[in-house]
């Protein structure tokens, strides 16, 4: 089993600061006691890269990707990057992995989006096999690979799934270590939690051993005004993308306004139809008292390891993070 433990922290990944700024922030979180950091792949820094830089800076904290995408790269090189990482900082290494989104597989690096879930189903099995330090003899319909083994010794990785949707929240369950939720109020997390439980047992496996992750927006630095209207953008950006929709349907009271406006291009009518309710639903914003109750919330609804990505007040904003990092440690450790 996965042993999940501690808080989390995911780099804000598209704020466009530099690999040396993402680097003190994962330093920073490591040195409040953080038991995670982990780095996204968007349009900021690439994940392998920026996660050796993490491994070769930290001695502790356990680092992976929230998320790595499988469309972009094989199953094999996928495995490769993580393996290399695992054998610089053995047991201290996540694989998390996902679909992405159509927009940035079809729009940005333009390849087929195209049956995401019998696609994961294949490439987790192969790169388990590849961890294992098996050679690979892959014929599936999404992934082949055949005669590969990886030049590095076999590594223990956990598979962290990223999932929102029903069929695979039961995926997750099925073939993950960890389940990785994210855009959900804390009173939303019992129906995924049971769905992810479910797939276990349908695969046979002991629920239980399922550890579940769960990443919340979060800001505890001096500017929380702008920090609001920023989120709101966030909200709205992300429950507009169609994957992810349904995932606000319950907290976004006026998501179907937001979806008109937004498909006449009119982005502003969007942005008001977001309200205050839903970006509290989504976001934790505050003092780090506040942050750490959301933390605390979490793990009252079932989530094994709550992780706050942590956003700045307006893009290039690195005080706001290392702010949130640092208050929302020291409110979490009172209240643990």
């Amino acid at each position: 089993m996965t042993v999940l433990r501690g808080l989390g922290v995911t780099l804000p990944v598209d704020e466009g600061l530099t690999a040396g700024q993402y680097l003190d922030l994962a330093r920073l979180a490591e040195e409040h006691g953080y038991s995670d950091v982990l780095v996204g792949e968007v349009a900021g820094p690439e994940v392998f890269a920026m996660l050796g830089m993490i491994a070769a800076s930290t001695s502790r904290i356990r680092l992976g990707s929230g998320i790595v995408g499988v469309y972009p790269r094989t199953a094999v090189l996928t495995a490769m990057g993580f393996t290399t990482l695992a054998s610089l900082a053995p047991g201290r290494v996540l694989a998390g992995l996902g679909a992405s989104s159509p927009i940035i597989v079809e729009q940005w690096h333009g390849l087929g989006f195209d049956a995401p879930r019998a696609r994961i189903e294949e490439y987790v099995a192969t790169m388990r096999a590849i961890f294992r330090g098996e050679r690979t003899d892959v014929d599936g319909e999404h992934v082949r690979s055949h005669g590969f083994r990886a030049g590095l010794a076999p590594v223990d990785v956990p598979i962290v799934l990223a999932a929102m949707n029903p069929r695979m929240l039961r995926l997750a369950g099925a073939i993950a270590d960890v389940a990785f939720l994210t855009w959900t109020p804390p009173d939303e997390y019992g129906p995924k939690i049971a769905l992810v439980r479910e797939g276990a047992r349908e695969a046979g496996r002991d629920p239980d051993e399922v550890g579940i992750a769960a990443s919340f927006w979060a800001y505890a630095g001096d500017r929380v005004d702008e920090a609001r209207e920023r989120m709101r953008r966030f909200v709205l950006q992300y429950a507009m993308v169609p994957t992810h929709r349904p995932s606000f349907r319950a907290s976004l009271a006026g998501l179907d306004r937001a979806a008109d406006a937004w498909a006449a291009g009119d982005r502003e009518a969007a942005l008001r139809a977001v309200d205050d309710d839903a970006v509290a639903a989504m976001c934790a914003l505050g003092t780090g008292d506040d942050v750490a109750a959301r933390v605390a919330a979490l793990r009252e609804a079932g989530v094994d390891l709550p992780i706050a990505l942590t956003p700045g007040a307006v893009p290039g904003d690195a005080e706001g993070p290392a702010q949130t990092i640092a208050r929302v440690a020291d409110a979490a450790a009172v209240r643990s």
